[in-house]
């Protein structure tokens, strides 16, 4: 693991979705790692990409996900912009293969090249209507000639103090579709927490070049 947090390289102020996240980084953690990265993908564990790649994981928090995809053999960019819930993750998961990077959507400054996949885990909800126009552009063109977005969008209640929108699955699908993205993968799952009246969409996103549309 790279034990070197790569920084944004323009100064910025506190993205607005993290808002309440490092005060309650200590009770994260136990809450994120509780359950696996198979239990909150396993409606497309078959979309993931077998062979070892470059991956991005935005909104990486304690690492969980990104030490999962290490393990399959992935070079895995993590990007986490609280610096509390990066300090658990570099902790927690000091032997795998992650490069941790200070950074955030909708822009992701510090993140370079093409990707096989990239995920987005209990993130987009923190993206108003515009970032999520701006992040839907990056993400596409961050990815590799058939590289797929995995996206998991939260639906119910706002946690006290935390800066979300309930966006729905319609919305994000047509948005990618505008870059080039389509729809491979649409499912509903239940909270693996069991909070009331929260409830998860799990989308897949593939990115096809032109020519490959062509092909």
């Amino acid at each position: 693991m790279s034990d070197h947090v790569i920084p944004n390289s323009q100064s910025r102020s506190p993205a607005r979705g993290t808002a309440g996240y490092a005060e309650s980084a200590d009770a994260l953690v136990v809450q994120y790692e509780e359950v696996t990265f198979e239990e909150v993908h396993s409606a497309v564990l078959q979309l993931v990409p077998a062979r070892p790649g470059r991956i991005l994981d935005v909104g990486a928090g304690t690492g969980r996900d990104a030490a999962a995809l290490a393990a399959r053999g992935h070079r895995v960019v993590a990007v986490e912009p609280t610096p509390e819930l990066r300090e658990h993750g570099q902790r927690i998961h000091p032997d795998s293969a992650i490069d941790w990077v200070d950074d955030t959507l909708p822009d992701l400054l510090s993140s370079r090249g093409r990707f096989d996949a990239v995920f987005a885990t209990a993130v987009w909800m923190h993206l108003d209507a515009g970032e999520r126009r701006r992040a839907m552009a990056r993400i596409a063109g961050l990815l590799a000639p058939g590289g797929r977005f995995f996206v998991n969008l939260r639906h119910g209640p706002v946690p006290e103090g935390r800066h979300m929108f309930d966006v729905s699955a319609s919305e994000t699908v047509e948005l990618a579709s505008t870059h080039g993205l389509r729809t491979v993968h649409l499912s509903e799952r239940a909270d693996l927490h069991g909070r009331d009246g929260v409830r998860w969409t799990c989308l897949v996103l593939q990115w096809e070049s032109a020519e490959n549309s062509a092909a």
